[in-house]
């Protein structure tokens, strides 16, 4: 890629928010593949504001690969959302679409024999986010997932105005998954707050040691955090808040905050 079309791409000044074209106090959760640690962070992010004093709002719009409980599907990533924000919305309201199988959801809902409303959701996040000082989305795997065959999560984010952090495995391939990410964003004009690189394996490599620096001299888009591996990952709720706070640099999302 030319240097001039590159650094166009990763402008921070064209690629971090444009506070005028907000909806509301939110902020949208992506990642770039699914098993990331999305859910990871977003609920530790959401149990931080609450912290602080945020009254937070949470919305899964979608969630696949659902259990079946006592006859209804139960969103645990939704649930966990829900936990870690305090949020007092209903789950049904928080995450409306739940699905069986592990799919995207426009195919998962295709299976269902359902069709998910986007003008459904959008109406459901104006509801959560003007009760709340600010609402966290979470997407489902990364931007180009669909949510109708013909419509992904960056159409989604795009509609809500809403700037994103894009949550990365930091381990070797990244750099190529967050940059395609982070250009797709640019070119979809969606706002960025910035990436998080988290760490899923406890073993240490060259590439999970340089991967920011190697970033921050490719990309405009700051880095959030590089969040170290915790045990279980995959069954806690949130980071614990005092190591959360210490690797995340939440000074980042003031635009957002201050929007309170």
């Amino acid at each position: 890629m030319a240097d001039g079309l590159f650094s166009s791409i990763f402008n921070p000044r064209s690629s971090i928010l444009d506070l005028g074209e907000l909806m509301g106090s939110g902020i949208f959760i992506t990642g770039t593949d699914t098993g990331v640690g999305k859910t990871l962070v977003a609920a530790s992010l959401a149990a931080c504001l609450r912290d602080r004093g945020y009254r937070v709002g949470v919305m899964k719009p979608a969630e696949t690969g659902c259990l079946e409980r006592n006859g209804m599907m139960v969103p645990e990533d939704a649930v966990r959302l829900r936990e870690a924000s305090g949020c007092d919305e209903p789950l049904e309201k928080i995450c409306p679409y739940r699905f069986a199988e592990a799919l995207a959801p426009s195919i998962a809902a295709e299976r269902a024999g359902q069709k998910i409303d986007v003008d459904l959701l959008l109406a459901t996040y104006g509801e959560i986010s003007a009760e709340y000082d600010i609402t966290i989305v979470e997407g489902a795997g990364g931007l180009m997932v669909p949510l109708l065959p013909s419509y992904t999560y960056a159409d989604f984010a795009r509609v809500l105005k809403l700037p994103l952090v894009v949550v990365a495995a930091n381990k070797l391939g990244v750099l190529n998954h967050l940059l395609l990410t982070l250009e797709h964003a640019s070119c979809k004009g969606l706002s960025m707050l910035g990436y998080v690189l988290n760490r899923m394996s406890s073993e240490t490599s060259p590439a999970t040691e340089t991967n920011r620096e190697v970033l921050s001299g490719l990309s405009g888009v700051p880095c959030l955090g590089d969040l170290p591996y915790i045990e279980m990952a995959e069954t806690r709720k949130t980071f614990p808040l005092d190591l959360f706070e210490q690797e995340f640099d939440i000074r980042l999302l003031q635009p957002v905050l201050l929007k309170r």
